[in-house]
């Protein structure tokens, strides 16, 4: 088990039963997009329970979910249901919903999410270059009324994009997704990716989530995560990380203790203090859980 307390800051649930949910990402003849085939996760569901049961061994103190239900009429439907195990178990701590920034309701489906006590935070999917969209940032400027992070998942050659996003709402927080899914494992690439992460961290409400990295690397090992773990923490800082499992998904590539070992072992060089701050309280201070 970890010595330091983690707070898992993205994680999933789904429940393939129930009606008013739609998971198009884990229909049967789904394919995603860059992982290929994960009928391995198309369980009918996995619940708050199942989480817990997997990382009692693990020193997690609190988590957050992220938004994993795709292609539902009202999202607002997710957020309902998660709340309920809240309010049952603990779990979770926040909830990150999902809310379609360009649609002209999104406002109004931002007001529904904030009646459920835990919602923290926004994702939506967008196409192409999303970020830069007015009918997209007309729906995003309302993050800020309800003080509500952005969740991103985007790609380093979108970097620019988001520096302009992030410098026209200074005050809305912005977490990057799985350190902007590194898409390869070379020297080439890692250059470029860690003179992309330099630049992005000019923006001061940019924070980097290092999760998901199995993703891209499916017999990943403790030395083959270490570059891209210490290259997002070089490029932010100790104040600007946060750790997540990117639960179950990344179930597919390593069981969630020895994901937790492996980071811990990574930053293991750092102070107490900062290494407190990476995995728990950077976190807690994001997401206010």
């Amino acid at each position: 088990m970890a010595e330091i307390p983690f707070v898992d800051t993205h994680f999933h649930l789904h429940d393939l039963k129930r009606p008013e949910l739609r998971y198009s990402w884990l229909e049967p003849d789904s394919i995603h997009g860059f992982l290929g085939n994960i009928d391995a996760l198309k369980a009918q569901h996995y619940w708050i329970d199942d989480y817990i049961a997997e990382i009692r061994f693990s020193n997690v103190r609190k988590a957050v979910h992220v938004q994993a239900a795709l292609g539902v009429p009202d999202p607002v439907n997710e957020t309902k249901w998660l709340q309920a195990f809240a309010d049952k178990t603990g779990y979770p701590h926040g909830i990150v919903a999902e809310c379609h920034l360009a649609d002209p309701d999104a406002e109004e489906v931002l007001d529904r999410h904030m009646h459920y006590a835990n919602v923290r935070g926004i994702r939506d999917f967008g196409n192409g270059r999303y970020l830069v969209d007015r009918a997209w940032r007309a729906g995003f400027k309302h993050l800020q009324r309800h003080n509500l992070v952005s969740c991103i998942d985007t790609r380093i050659k979108f970097f620019d994009d988001l520096l302009d996003l992030a410098g026209a709402f200074p005050d809305t927080m912005i977490c990057v997704d799985h350190c902007a899914i590194p898409e390869a494992r070379d020297d080439g690439y890692f250059k470029r990716w860690s003179t992309a992460m330099r630049s992005l961290a000019r923006a001061d409400n940019v924070v980097m989530k290092i999760s998901g990295l199995g993703m891209m690397d499916r017999r990943w090992t403790v030395e083959s995560l270490r570059p891209w773990v210490l290259g997002s923490i070089e490029a932010f800082g100790p104040n600007r990380v946060v750790f997540a499992t990117n639960w179950p998904v990344d179930r597919m590539f390593s069981s969630y203790p020895d994901l937790i070992n492996a980071y811990a072992e990574i930053i293991s060089g750092f102070t107490r203090d900062e290494q407190v701050a990476m995995f728990s309280s950077n976190a807690e201070k994001l997401f206010r859980i």
